[in-house]
């Protein structure tokens, strides 16, 4: 089979990610380090199935990062983006500038001319925006005070890599063509003065909200009108397709204009359709990235020169994490959430290869130095998802423990008690339960992972052990082979599945009661065997309905005994639907099942009018 056809890589792309992913997803190293390795095992290092052609279909996949950035939008309030505008700007540009600084002198120091120091500088201050944010999302640290200012940087730095690239070619001594955009091809605004260019982009950004807001919703109304999914779906990646090319053709960052178009579309009411189109799309994009990146590796130039490339790697990511380091102490962040802040943005990024690239056409940097830097910018992207699983397995139980040995808070026991109840997870939910119970003198044993509001509890008075509810030593310590019944209140569902693999495996007669987000959480969690599951938004649903009914002046016991029987029968049809798989086959049970149960409760309620 000729190895060039397209058949053949898809082939090979596809069977190493399958094969390797959920392996190293079942060793706990996460996706991200899965897809890497796979792209290393395929590629010229050792099977050699996928050789040249990598940079090329990395640069098509980045599309994934594009993709990334506009489901993030999606998930962000506008009024929320507006008021973190502080933290893009004001850490953003702290982290952009100190890195370049600190970077530029080292490489200046080392022997390089100042212009290949100032432009390294600014090309080792760009982190991963691919790896960074897959592994946060991953790991459920996305919404942490770190992973929110992770996120933060990392959107700067989008925006930055465009006056960067405007920037590179005062820094060439050549005097030929000094359009910031020519290695990528001419543009819309190759030709125009700055205002005017400055113009168009302003005016770039300002059809994307307009279009948002007053033409995306009615198109997206009349296609879902059609009921032909396809067709909804192909209108979502024309939506994205279409608001980066006109980023690029004004000079822009796609990834920065899909996210503003995801914003802008965030309370539409076609975002959680958009979002369950785009993910597979995303996802595979992503991986295939990642692929790329492991496989494009130059392995033949860190064998010739180990000790220099590895070095190399190592002083850039140390230098980083300890300008990070020191820009979370600035933010007053707790000594966990800084050290994931640090690590999480030690390593280069995606971007680096094209500046590269850029700048050694320029002439700004040799290729010798071009071709180091590529090998050293995958190495760290490689390395960074073992430095979150360190930081996870490692770093953040030894700041827990020592916070305590230092005294800032009250030391808190060794898990050595023996309570009836486990709660895993004490956030808003756990929290109400963790008291309900205390306050009738039943012991719990509480397990946490969020370090901040570790403290904070720690602070009010609470016995709170940080750790990982899904690793079978965490638990045994807490007693788990003795405990009478474990409460799942983890925030992240799939956590919430690997704590119900554990207990099952290792504790089979540890009774679990879990908490599930919505119906569509429950049905997997009761198709994972859980007798007691308990979704968060229903009791407060219904007390919220008998409460109307009150003010519209029913007998005051009837909303609440047709509440109870309402519960009763939608508990006992959820049992049902769970078991369905077939949409169409759900679609008709469900609503036959809606039908019965509001027939029945009219029923009840004949003898209940308004008094």
């Amino acid at each position: 089979m000729d190895q060039q056809s397209f058949l053949f890589q898809a082939l090979v792309y596809l069977a190493a990610a399958v094969l390797l992913v959920p392996f190293s997803k079942k060793l706990g190293l996460g996706s991200v380090l899965g897809y890497l390795l796979a792209g290393i095992i395929i590629g010229p290092a050792v099977l050699g199935f996928v050789g040249t052609e990598g940079e090329d279909i990395m640069h098509f996949a980045e599309f994934g990062v594009v993709m990334m950035l506009f489901l993030i939008g999606l998930e962000i309030d506008p009024e929320k983006l507006w008021k973190s505008r502080g933290a893009i700007l004001g850490m953003g540009g702290l982290q952009v500038a100190l890195t370049t600084v600190v970077a530029g002198a080292l490489t200046y120091m080392i022997g390089l001319d100042w212009r290949s120091s100032v432009a390294l500088g600014m090309i080792i201050s760009l982190s991963s925006t691919a790896i960074v944010m897959q592994t946060l999302t991953e790991k459920g640290l996305l919404k942490t005070r770190a992973g929110q200012n992770a996120f933060s940087v990392l959107l700067f730095q989008d925006v930055a890599v465009i006056p960067m690239l405007a920037f590179f070619p005062l820094l060439s001594e050549s005097t030929g063509d000094t359009n910031p955009n020519h290695y990528a091809g001419p543009t819309l605004v190759s030709a125009l003065p700055a205002w005017a260019h400055t113009l168009v982009v302003l005016g770039s950004v300002v059809v994307i909200i307009f279009a948002g807001r007053y033409l995306v919703r009615p198109l997206f109304n009349l296609i879902a009108k059609t009921r032909l999914r396809e067709i909804f779906t192909a209108t979502a990646l024309l939506l994205i397709i279409g608001i980066a090319v006109l980023m690029t053709e004004v000079g822009l960052s796609p990834a920065l204009g899909t996210f503003l178009g995801g914003v802008v579309l965030a309370n539409s009411e076609y975002r959680h359709e958009l979002e369950s189109d785009i993910e597979p799309f995303k996802g595979l994009l992503l991986g295939l990235f990642f692929v790329a990146v492991g496989a494009s590796i130059n392995f033949s130039l860190i064998f010739e020169q180990p000790l220099t490339i590895i070095g190399i790697v190592l002083a850039i990511m140390v230098m980083k994490a300890i300008v990070l380091f020191a820009l979370a102490k600035l933010s007053k962040m707790t000594s966990s959430q800084n050290v994931l802040f640090a690590l999480s943005l030690s390593q280069m990024g995606e971007f680096a290869f094209v500046l590269l690239s850029y700048t050694m056409h320029e002439g700004i940097i040799s290729k010798d130095i071009s071709d180091t830097m590529m090998a050293v910018v995958a190495i760290s992207m490689a390395i960074t998802p073992l430095l979150m699983l360190l930081n996870e397995r490692i770093l953040q139980p030894w700041i827990y423990a020592k916070s305590q040995s230092n005294g800032n808070d009250k030391p808190a026991d060794q898990i050595d008690e023996r309570n009836p109840v486990i709660i895993a997870g004490f956030g808003h939910f756990g929290n109400i339960i963790g008291r309900f119970l205390r306050a009738h003198n039943i012991g719990t044993t509480i397990l946490d992972t969020d370090s901040d509001r570790l403290e904070l509890l720690r602070k009010m008075g609470f016995k709170v052990y940080y750790g990982d509810a899904s690793r079978y030593e965490l638990l045994h310590a807490a007693g788990a082979a003795h405990a009478k019944l474990i409460i799942l209140a983890l925030e992240p569902p799939e956590k919430r599945i690997e704590v119900i693999e554990t207990i099952k495996k290792h504790f089979p007669d540890l009774q679990m009661f879990v908490r599930a987000k919505n119906r569509y959480d429950a049905y997997d969690l009761m198709n994972a065997g859980m007798l007691h599951v308990y979704r968060e938004t229903i009791d407060t649903s219904l007390r919220l309905a008998v409460d109307v009914m009150n003010a519209l002046g029913h007998k005051a016991d009837s909303p609440e005994r047709a509440a109870k029987k309402f519960l009763f029968q939608d508990e006992a049809n959820l049992k049902t639907l769970a078991s369905i798989r077939n949409t169409e086959e759900y679609i008709v049970t469900a609503r036959s099942y809606i039908e019965e149960l509001e027939k029945s409760l009219r029923a009840d309620m004949s003898d209940g009018q308004p008094v």
